[in-house]
């Protein structure tokens, strides 16, 4: 009759001893991994679109992220870190065992110059970067208007693509007027409204027009079925200039 308490009593001493072996392997485990996963980080690899980024930039990014615990709330702070970067618009970050992150790049592709100092990308995003390159200027009064402007600027140039300019110049203003600047200086008022329908019938109409020899740097396309022309004034002859020296009485 005492054998069978005995023998129950054996098979949860084996059970019990086999859980605690496991937790105690469990927890070794895991002490090893966190060990391993807050290791100071030693090298930074970079990944992406790299080309615009300056390999100094670079550079002083990996000498300040080496020696960085690579836990989550760290790495976090080096991807913050990383969109600073000129030119980066997005960044991930992952480690790499045992030692090593990986940091992956997303530049901007600049589409404008904006305002006085800085740049807008094809997604309408305001950045702050040197560019030497020839862009169009927009101008606007914030960022939310070099968004606008930067999602509509390709079905400009599309309707002046008849007329084989180049757009250099696009303002927004604050109540929503848009102004157009061409290459030959030619500044198109387009209004707030249908800009590029008037645009359209603008580049339908103006070969005919420049063929009579116009000269003008102003068209304001705010009309219903046209638009209006204002000439550059003439030059008025340059006046005589008295000659130094005595000047002799007529006789």
């Amino acid at each position: 009759m005492n054998g069978a308490p005995v023998s129950l009593r054996r098979r949860i001493a084996a059970a019990t001893g086999a859980t605690v072996a496991v937790a105690a392997l469990a927890g070794g485990a895991w002490y090893a991994f966190d060990a391993i996963s807050s290791q100071p980080v030693e090298r930074v690899q970079f990944a992406g679109d790299l080309d615009r980024i300056a390999p100094a930039d670079l550079e002083a990014f990996a000498h300040a992220t080496r020696g960085v615990n690579a836990t989550g709330a760290s790495l976090e702070a080096v991807r913050d870190a990383a969109r600073k970067i000129p030119w980066v618009r997005e960044a991930t970050v992952r480690r790499r065992f045992p030692d090593a992150i990986e940091v992956t790049l997303e530049a901007h592709e600049p589409l404008a110059r904006w305002n006085d100092a800085e740049l807008v990308s094809v997604r309408g995003d305001v950045f702050s970067a040197e560019y030497q390159g020839s862009l169009p200027h927009f101008r606007g009064h914030d960022a939310s208007a070099a968004a606008q402007m930067a999602a509509e600027y390709p079905a400009i140039v599309k309707a002046l693509a008849p007329l084989s300019v180049a757009v250099t110049g696009v303002t927004l203003s604050p109540r929503g007027a848009w102004q157009v600047v061409l290459d030959s200086g030619l500044v198109l008022e387009l209004g707030r409204d249908d800009i590029d329908e008037r645009l359209a019938r603008f580049a339908r109409a103006w070969p005919a027009v420049a063929a009579r020899g116009v000269e003008t740097k102003h068209a304001d396309l705010r009309y219903a079925n046209g638009f209006a022309l204002t000439r550059v004034a003439e030059k008025a002859p340059p006046k005589p200039t008295a000659r130094a020296g005595k000047s002799k009485t007529p006789r």
